[in-house]
């Protein structure tokens, strides 16, 4: 099959997924089992990796984004509404009568590392049926925190009207194979690869084990890793001073999206993306953090061109020969 990423003309990104609002608490360490930890700060944030990765695609601009998701009729829902329509989101909304808005609990170290719990609430009640029509959509970006059978619909008919489906493997969960038949882009950490996988070897061995057409893998503070159809592409990190690290992976996603639909190639779309994940690094919160184009423009024109030793440091960190990349 061929990859097919970018699109020209007009068109729009639809994300599907969830919306969380986060109660976050900033400590000095993540407690472990049995521990109570004394925290400080005490803040609530628009969150959710749906919710994140919408905001994420329309701050990147270019391309419309309308996000599909399920809220509850309730009070944690109208910060979410306020935020996603700050960011010029086109809202679609599946109210789940009776069910509480997704929640997440989150705490964050002095070490800019969190600890997530989510309570889903309504992101059960998004359901196959509630896909909208898809024309004019170049891409659908989905996650893991709305039902399973969703995603597999939602992609089965994507595909079936062209539309580039990228799927980011999060909250990691077994995948059957009939979903990642309809996968054109699956966007993994490196954990999420290995389980994905069911290898414990280096990320080369287990994108082998990995039958997507594309696979991106992130690497947090080293950049990350790309496989399309066989060739390989490398973007080591960006130097920053952490701040917190809630929805880095969400901004990488929606950012990258972002870049696709608008047309640009993975050489130009991965370090726009690394990019706008770093930025989001140096700031708190979730959809709070998340850059826009001009930010992402301006922090890499201060940016070093990456040399041949941070590639060559991040190939062999990935286990890739010397004559692997493009």
């Amino acid at each position: 099959m061929e990859a097919h990423f970018g699109h020209t003309g007009h068109f729009m990104i639809l994300v599907a997924g969830s919306a969380n609002l986060d109660f976050v608490v900033r400590a000095h360490h993540i407690p472990g089992p049995g521990e109570t930890v004394l925290g400080r700060a005490f803040e609530t944030f628009p969150g959710g990796k749906g919710a994140n990765q919408a905001v994420a695609c329309a701050r990147a601009g270019g391309v419309p984004t309308q996000f599909l998701t399920a809220m509850g009729d309730d009070a944690f829902a109208r910060p979410l509404e306020a935020s996603l329509r700050e960011a010029s989101v086109v809202l679609d909304i599946v109210r789940a009568q009776g069910q509480p808005t997704g929640v997440a609990f989150i705490c964050v170290s002095d070490q800019a590392e969190n600890a997530i719990t989510v309570a889903p609430g309504a992101n059960l009640y998004l359901h196959p049926e509630h896909l909208p029509a898809l024309d004019g959509i170049s891409h659908l970006l989905m996650q893991l925190e709305i039902p399973l059978a969703t995603v597999l619909a939602y992609a089965r008919t994507a595909r079936k009207y062209g539309v580039t489906v990228v799927l980011n493997a999060a909250p990691m969960q077994d995948l059957p194979a009939e979903l990642l038949d309809v996968v054109d882009i699956l966007i993994v950490n490196e954990g999420e690869l290995s389980a994905l996988a069911r290898h414990a070897g280096s990320i080369a061995q287990c994108l082998e084990r990995t039958p997507v057409p594309t696979v991106i893998v992130t690497l947090g503070h080293r950049g990350c890793c790309a496989r399309i159809q066989g060739a390989f592409f490398l973007q080591p990190g960006f130097a920053i001073e952490p701040v917190d690290t809630t929805a880095a992976g969400d901004t990488f996603c929606g950012s990258l999206v972002a870049a696709l639909s608008r047309g640009a190639d993975m050489h130009q779309a991965l370090p726009l993306a690394c990019a706008a994940s770093a930025l989001a690094c140096t700031r708190p919160g979730a959809q709070a953090s998340i850059p826009n184009a001009a930010e992402v423009t301006e922090f890499l024109s201060r940016q070093p061109q990456s040399d041949t030793a941070a590639i060559d440091a991040l190939r062999t960190y990935c286990g890739l020969p010397a004559d692997a990349l493009s």
